[in-house]
C-alpha cells in the first residue's frame, strides 16, 4: 500500500532546504509518495510577526541554521540575494518579486509530479552557497533540469497565469492552518502534523506503524 503525506514547504526556509534530502531519500526507498505544497514564507504573509521578535530569536535563529547544516553534512550559505526583500522603514512590506516567482514555480514543478525534485535542486541552488546571484543567468534553469523539469515550459505556464498559481498558494496555506500550525517545513500524514525538520523522524515513524514498506 502505497502511503502519501503533503509537505508545506518555503523556499526562504532554510529548514525546508535541509529536510528535503531526507524526504527524498524516504520516497525512494519507501513506497511512498510526496505531496508537494508550496507556500509563502511568514515574512511575506504576515510580517508584523518579526516587528517585536526579541533580538535573542534572531541570534539563536542564525548560530542554529550553521549548526543544523554541518551536523547534517549539508553545505550552506544565506541566499545572495535572500529571497525574500527587506528595506529600512517598511521591512518585509514590500515588492517580493523572487518568492512570489519561485513558489509559483515550485506550484508548476508539483503538478507536473517533480515537485520534491524541483524543491531540492532549487533549494540546494539557493541555499548551498555556490549559486552567486542564483535568480539571474541559467541557475533555475539548470536546478530545473536536473529535476527532469523543462524550465522554459514551467515559466511560461507560471509567467503566463500568475493569478491561478497565487490561488494555489492561497489554498496550500488555508489546508496547512486548518491541519494546525503555519511554520514549514510541515509534513501532514494520515490528519497528524509533523512541523520542522527534526520531527522527521518521528513521522517516518508514525508511517511504520501505518505499514510503511520498502519498495521492491
Amino acid at each position: 500500500m502505497t502511503l502519501g503525506y503533503d509537505l508545506y514547504w518555503s523556499f526562504r526556509s532554510p529548514y525546508s532546504y535541509m529536510v528535503t534530502p531526507r524526504l527524498q531519500a524516504l520516497e525512494a526507498e519507501y513506497d511512498v509518495v510526496c505531496n508537494v505544497r508550496p507556500v509563502y514564507p511568514l515574512a511575506v504573509r504576515t510580517p508584523e510577526f518579526f516587528d517585536d521578535r526579541d533580538p535573542l530569536w534572531f541570534s539563536y535563529f542564525i548560530t542554529d541554521v550553521f549548526r543544523e547544516a554541518a551536523y547534517l553534512g549539508l553545505p550552506f550559505r544565506w541566499p545572495r540575494p535572500d529571497p525574500v526583500q527587506q528595506a529600512p522603514g517598511v521591512g518585509y512590506r514590500m515588492e517580493q518579486p523572487f518568492i512570489h516567482r519561485l513558489t509559483h514555480l515550485g506550484v508548476a514543478a508539483a503538478e507536473r509530479g517533480r515537485g520534491l525534485e524541483f524543491l531540492a535542486e532549487a533549494g540546494r541552488t539557493i541555499w548551498g552557497g555556490e549559486a552567486e546571484n542564483w535568480h539571474q543567468g541559467d541557475h533555475l534553469q539548470k536546478a530545473a533540469e536536473r529535476a527532469g523539469l523543462d524550465y522554459a515550459e514551467l515559466s511560461a505556464a507560471v509567467d503566463g497565469d500568475t493569478a491561478r498559481h497565487a490561488a494555489i498558494v492561497e489554498e496550500n496555506q488555508i489546508a496547512q492552518r486548518a491541519a494546525g500550525h503555519w511554520g514549514v517545513p510541515m509534513m501532514v500524514f494520515d490528519g497528524e502534523t509533523f512541523f520542522g525538520q527534526d520531527r522527521f523522524d518521528q513521522m517516518k515513524w508514525r508511517m511504520e506503524q501505518k505499514g510503511l514498506a520498502r519498495r521492491g
